[in-house]
């Protein structure tokens, strides 16, 4: 039995066929704007892109790597070098409540953490994609650092993981239209602190 439908769009075995691949994402793309979450499933992916599951199983080995590269593929989001901590991650922030706001993105990527509430695998993919995340948001307090903006001991990863959980917070609970001025409140608060002066 032929693992591609179609047979202008062969599979070459574990190395990808471009015209295979991209067909895929865009049919699970599809799938997941029209049906949702609740509606995605490799089965429906496979019928839209006239591909075989054991191709598409080959390619992404559980639903949350198919749902993850969704993500990644789409995602436009600033990492901005102002020479200020602050306004890089009011800006960082702003750019991606933008690009969940007004993208499937956002959509995507809540369906990934409800993957992972049930499948160990969507959990370990979210976990080492959000790892990776954060590594990328901290290079923006490790500049900070380097220019003596930031203590020298402040754990960039650990800041990176607190403008994060912010992040994803907003975009569970659909709250991605939150003003300049709420972002930089928040901002504020991680970067300068809360205990009162003098204490």
């Amino acid at each position: 039995m032929a693992e591609d439908v179609d047979p202008a769009r062969k599979s070459i075995g574990a190395r990808r066929n471009p015209d295979s691949a991209e067909a895929i994402l865009v049919a699970a793309e599809a799938v997941l704007v029209e049906a949702g979450y609740a509606g995605f499933s490799i089965e429906a992916v496979a019928r839209r892109a006239r591909a075989g599951k054991p191709t598409i199983y080959r390619w992404w080995p559980s639903k949350a790597a198919l749902l993850l590269e969704i993500y990644q593929r789409g995602k436009r989001v600033d990492s901005p070098d102002t020479g200020n901590i602050e306004d890089d991650l009011v800006g960082f922030l702003k750019s991606l409540f933008s690009h969940w706001r007004e993208t499937s993105s956002g959509s995507v990527f809540r369906s990934l953490i409800a993957e992972a509430q049930s499948d160990p695998a969507a959990a370990a993919a979210l976990a080492g994609y959000s790892k990776g995340r954060h590594s990328h948001t901290g290079q923006m307090i490790e500049r900070a650092k380097a220019r003596g903006e930031v203590a020298v001991d402040v754990d960039a990863a650990l800041v990176a993981d607190l403008i994060g959980s912010f992040a994803w917070k907003h975009l569970l609970t659909n709250r991605l239209d939150e003003d300049e001025a709420t972002l930089r409140s928040a901002v504020r608060y991680v970067v300068q602190g809360i205990l009162a002066p003098g204490r």
